[in-house]
């Protein structure tokens, strides 16, 4: 399921992931939540949590996020990926090349320092 988070505020997004993601997900939630703020705000900014029961995405969740992502690979200013299992890690690093925006992941109890490094603040100022 994907949730777009209460912190989102303009040009910053967070989405909150859990359990497996859909075609459904992306579809009625994500791409029409990030098409009107791309609409509205030009680049984005986003932060990506993958709560402690996300477990990864269906084939189709998995093709409409990669076709998405590559869309708009221009389009993003950073992109801070948050908790998940190790192996996303790695994919990140191994496809942060295909993104022209910044891309910085952070464990799940750094969520904090990953919108403030979305918001170019120091944690705790």
């Amino acid at each position: 399921m994907i949730e777009i988070m209460p912190e989102s505020a303009g040009k910053i997004v967070g989405v909150k992931a859990t359990g497996r993601l859909t075609d459904a997900d992306y579809k009625d939630v994500l791409i029409p939540e990030l098409a009107d703020r791309f609409s509205r705000n030009g680049k984005l900014d986003v932060l990506f949590f993958m709560a402690p029961d996300f477990v990864g995405w269906d084939l189709e969740a998995a093709w409409d996020d990669a076709s998405f992502g590559l869309k708009h690979r221009a389009d993003f200013g950073k992109i801070a990926v948050v908790g998940g299992p190790e192996w996303v890690d790695w994919c990140i690093r191994l496809s942060g090349f295909l993104m022209k925006g910044e891309i910085k992941t952070f464990a799940a109890d750094r969520i904090d320092h990953a919108w403030s490094w979305l918001k170019d603040k120091e944690p705790g100022k």
